[in-house]
């Protein structure tokens, strides 16, 4: 490999159209909102740039357009130090989120993909030895199913892959996962897609995930914390007690923590103990990518004598 640390991110890139309200309307209601504000995000540039904020040596490959919001949604990327050099400029619209969010900091989120839908398996391959080289490739569910399989086919390190959303990716491609990322609603999704069981359990969903020939999943649980398996007893790592003022890309944050701690060799129940952290950090501050905290930045502290519990 060129770089041991480094990672790859292939993923979307959005501008945040981010409306704060009192409270989310009801179907057919209108209610009045508080602020606007345009800021950078999609899950694949939050990921990357949550990884390269904790000093991981970051490289991003997706697409934006020519319009205004392209400058915005690559402006943390650029400001944090990653590369850009496989980002490709389309010549339609970046992709949009319009992010609603509650006085009780819950979000919900709807996207126009925009460029990201133009990201094909010929521009992903386009990167195979950049790709090829880096020691952890991540990848979500925003873009075609055959961009994702093509970066996990390239990928010769530690594949990360965060199906959000759940979309069909060629099965033996995300068994190539390690781990599988997923919060309960995409756990269950994934779990009937491979035949599986349905459960209402979360480790039940994880042990049946592991059966189904996944080599080690994490589930995140929002302020509950996550679960881990990498193969043996499924294990919850609790969530540190905060004020949520915004959730909005607080699982990106862990991810792309994830990516950090995993590129450097940690194993994989230490990374998601220090991601866990990264993301009660992300929720107590307002927005995606503008909420992640750097290096200097103290994370807030994990439950005493609870860092990490096996489950029966």
């Amino acid at each position: 490999m060129s770089t041991a640390s480094g990672i790859v991110v292939v993923g979307s890139i959005n501008a945040d159209l981010v409306v704060t309200l009192e409270r989310h309307p009801q179907p057919g209601e209108t209610v009045l909102g508080r602020s606007m504000t345009v800021l950078p995000g999609g899950k694949g540039a939050n990921q990357a740039v949550a990884a390269a904020l904790l000093g991981a040596d970051v490289t991003m490959i997706g697409a934006v357009g020519t319009d205004a919001y392209a400058d915005v949604a690559l402006s943390a990327l650029t400001a944090a130090g990653a590369d850009l050099s496989a980002v490709r400029r389309t010549g339609g619209g970046t992709g949009v989120a319009v992010v609603e969010v509650s006085e009780d900091g819950e979000n919900s989120i709807v996207v126009l993909p925009g460029a990201n839908a133009e990201v094909t398996d010929a521009l992903v391959e386009a990167s195979a030895e950049t790709i090829r080289d880096a020691a952890v490739v991540v990848v979500q569910g925003e873009l075609p199913a055959d961009a994702t399989a093509a970066a996990i086919r390239a990928a010769a390190g530690r594949v990360i892959v965060n199906l959000a959303p759940v979309i069909d990716v060629d099965r033996a491609m995300l068994l190539r996962a390690d781990p599988l990322v997923v919060n309960e609603h995409e756990g269950a999704l994934v779990l009937a897609q491979f035949g599986g069981t349905a459960h209402t359990d979360h480790e039940a969903v994880v042990a049946g995930l592991l059966a189904c020939g996944f080599a080690s999943v994490v589930m995140t649980l929002g302020g509950a914390g996550a679960l881990v398996s990498d193969g043996g007893p499924v294990r919850r790592v609790p969530a540190p007690r905060v004020s949520a003022v915004d959730t909005t890309g607080a699982g990106d944050a862990f991810v792309g923590a994830l990516a950090a701690r995993l590129a450097v060799g940690e194993p994989l129940g230490g990374a998601v103990r220090f991601a866990v952290r990264v993301g009660s950090y992300a929720v107590q501050h307002v927005g995606a990518q503008p909420s992640y905290p750097s290096l200097g930045d103290e994370l807030p502290a994990l439950p005493a004598h609870q860092e990490e519990t096996p489950r029966a």
